[in-house]
């Protein structure tokens, strides 16, 4: 039965979760399953000069249009997180070996994390923000380097960029502008504001 004070995450991002309960959000978590990869690459091929925001927004508009169109009346949130340097699109390592290639790159250089966040109900999308955060590594050593990943571990995989910033990956930085949230992969605060405004959350 359609249910419109019910709210769904459409991720299954740990970090996005923690944030969205810290702000005292109840909801379902309920991941939407595309190819990611596909699509962006999609996207960067058909489309010239293509931003990160550009990306980070179809993605984050089909894994809400997607679950919203499952389940009825309620409001879907859809998320996405977007790496990109010098025009290059990052995506997650797949093995160590490919994280430390990553970090390499990424090292004494200023990278974009582009999140995106959207709103659904009933397979459409009404609502999108984005925010960016422009992220500065310091040039740090392969010895530093090699000490970082045996510390993370396979958790490097689990995120673009292969860092987590509340963890030891703040150590890969020498300078950071944007806010937490968009670090973490959603605008809280536009979030947050919206749905107060679709009465979803007491204003």
């Amino acid at each position: 039965m359609p249910d419109a004070t019910r709210l769904i995450l459409a991720s299954g991002s740990a970090a996005r979760r923690m944030l969205l309960e810290a702000a005292g959000l109840i909801f379902d978590v309920i991941p939407a399953h595309i190819d990611e990869a596909a699509i962006r690459d999609a996207i960067v091929d058909s489309t010239s000069g293509v931003e990160g925001s550009d990306v980070a927004s179809v993605l984050a508009a089909e894994k809400a249009r997607l679950v919203s169109a499952k389940h009825p009346g309620a409001l879907v949130i859809g998320a996405d997180q977007v790496l990109t340097l010098g025009g290059r699109f990052f995506s997650k390592a797949e093995n160590l070996g490919e994280a430390r290639e990553i970090l390499s790159m990424l090292r004494g250089r200023t990278h974009e994390l582009v999140s995106t966040v959207a709103l659904a109900r009933n397979g459409e999308v009404h609502w999108q923000a984005s925010a960016t955060a422009e992220m500065t590594m310091r040039t740090f050593s392969d010895e530093f380097l090699g000490c970082y990943l045996e510390k993370m571990g396979e958790r490097a995989l689990q995120v673009v960029g292969c860092y987590e910033i509340e963890g030891p990956g703040v150590q890969l930085f020498e300078e950071i502008e944007g806010d937490h949230f968009t670090i973490l992969g959603i605008p809280l605060l536009e979030l947050l504001a919206q749905l107060r405004h679709e009465g979803m959350v007491t204003a």
